[in-house]
């Protein structure tokens, strides 16, 4: 029997869910976020979010009681609302450790996990003006049906409850950057805290997060795929579009008509000397024909962040100039990912980088002697970062830490030239960035961002025959230039 693919069951099980529901008057529960009922065009039964399986949550959890002491809790506190006015939120987005172990998406609540209690969760309690406003949340009833919380209670309880849970404890664990008053403000809390009881959970779960599951990959790869097509219709509208602000929001439009949530971040967009600003964020100015554009930028899907760089002309030809340390930043690229593999490290990779740049560096002439000072002002980042949930994923885990398969990283080689800086004044505001998502494999790796393309004979090709207004035959062509 040939085994389904997720697509089609995905498109039969919202069918079924067309026919059940065209013949029934039963009401469809509404509980703040999507659920294999409510969308089942997303989500297959059986999924908490998108991708993610009960089952799997449920694992997540038992894995952390592994890791806490006995007699240990664990606090982790829902992401907060953050005003952008007086009545505007910004939009929301949950925090990653939160998420990873209940898979609820709203903020206002608490979750407790111990040993003894299992999962808790404290859950925001409705007011009929808030629904008019906001719409339904999930309460008590939608923590045990579909967050398989062992117990619930609405928040309001919280100040009663915990206290005695916390006496019981003899260490507590909570993720320290979202830490929320309604628990810390608790003198319970506060004397645990006095005594020094209180530890960061992010150093717990960030373990669990650093390996990736088949589940997780899966949305890793889509949502990299999704960045590659996107970075790739942006590319190709730079010729006629040669402006940072319309660049970005060419960018946004095509992540999210691909199915992507929100971005990653807030895209930089450097054209010629903004290149060469690390992060840089205004994305207000015209690109000057002859200069190069430097764009990062990521998306997030079901929860799992993208990150993608590339550099390019938007008028269609590189400069000998900027070719020439094009290939110093693509051939490092390319070099360090060949070291990616189980047993390799990021500090490791990072050192190999350092090694090649400087070399190339002083050949070009833009660095004289051994002056590693001079480099780090040249390029002052690491050569990548762990990538998942977060887009500088499970920061407490050490780049001194062999990879191992599953864990997926960033290599982003660069070299970043302000105006002012002592060179050539050829060379002068050059900033050249290429990064790639790279999952490490039991062989050695996977390039996840492999479909974007980053030889200079390739970006050419498409800027000069590819680029819009082109037609669906034009498109189809694309992969040809590229092959």
């Amino acid at each position: 029997m040939k085994i389904l693919s997720r697509k089609l069951l995905h498109q039969l099980s919202f069918k079924q869910a067309i026919s059940r529901h065209t013949y029934s008057t039963k009401k469809i529960s509404d509980f703040g976020q999507p659920t294999p009922s409510s969308h089942p065009q997303l989500m297959m039964e059986g999924e908490i979010t998108p991708g993610i399986s009960t089952e799997e949550y449920i694992s997540r959890r038992k894995r952390l009681l592994e890791l806490l002491p006995e007699k240990s809790l664990a606090i982790i506190a829902a992401a907060p609302v953050k005003m952008m006015t007086d009545v505007v939120p910004y939009t929301f987005r949950q925090d990653a450790d939160y998420l990873y172990l209940t898979g609820c998406q709203q903020p206002g609540g608490v979750a407790l996990l111990g040993h003894e209690c299992g999962l808790c969760m404290f859950m925001p309690e409705a007011k009929a003006r808030d629904i008019v406003w906001q719409g339904q949340i999930a309460g008590v009833d939608a923590a045990l049906e579909i967050f398989k919380a062992e117990k619930a209670y609405p928040m309001s309880k919280l100040d009663k409850i915990l206290p005695d849970m916390i006496k019981r404890s003899s260490r507590l664990f909570h993720n320290k950057l979202t830490a929320t008053l309604t628990y810390s403000d608790l003198e319970t809390f506060q004397k645990a805290a006095h005594l020094g009881k209180v530890s960061d959970l992010s150093i717990l779960t960030h373990e669990l997060r650093w390996v990736k599951s088949p589940a997780e990959l899966k949305l890793m790869k889509e949502s990299a795929s999704i960045a590659c097509q996107a970075l790739l219709q942006t590319m190709l509208h730079s010729k006629t579009c040669p402006h940072e602000g319309m660049l970005s929001a060419q960018v946004e439009y095509e992540c999210r008509m691909r199915g992507a949530q929100r971005m990653a971040f807030n895209p930089v967009v450097g054209g010629g000397p903004n290149g060469s600003v690390i992060h840089y964020s205004r994305n207000d100015q015209k690109i000057e024909d002859g200069d190069l554009v430097l764009m990062d930028m990521g998306c997030e899907l079901h929860g799992y962040c993208s990150d993608l760089t590339r550099t390019w002309p938007p008028c269609g030809s590189f400069s000998s100039v900027q070719e020439e340390l094009y290939d110093l930043i693509l051939q490092t690229n390319k070099e360090c990912m060949r070291l990616c593999k189980p047993g390799s490290s990021i500090r490791q990779i990072h050192n190999y980088s350092v090694e090649l740049l400087c070399k190339g560096l002083k050949e070009i002439g833009i660095m004289k002697g051994d002056d590693f000072r001079l480099y780090h002002q040249l390029n002052p980042t690491s050569i990548g970062h762990y990538l998942g949930m977060d887009v500088h994923d499970s920061s407490m885990i050490s780049y001194d830490r062999p990879l191992k398969p599953g864990v997926v990283i960033t290599i982003e080689p660069g070299i970043y030239i302000p105006s002012s800086f002592d060179s050539s004044e050829r060379y002068q505001g050059m900033g050249i960035r290429i990064e790639d998502e790279v999952l490490i494999t039991e062989t050695g790796c996977e390039v996840l961002t492999g479909s974007m393309p980053k030889e200079i004979k390739h970006i050419e090709s498409l800027l000069n025959n590819y680029s819009h207004g082109m037609g669906m035959e034009d498109h189809n062509n694309i992969k040809a230039a590229t092959s």
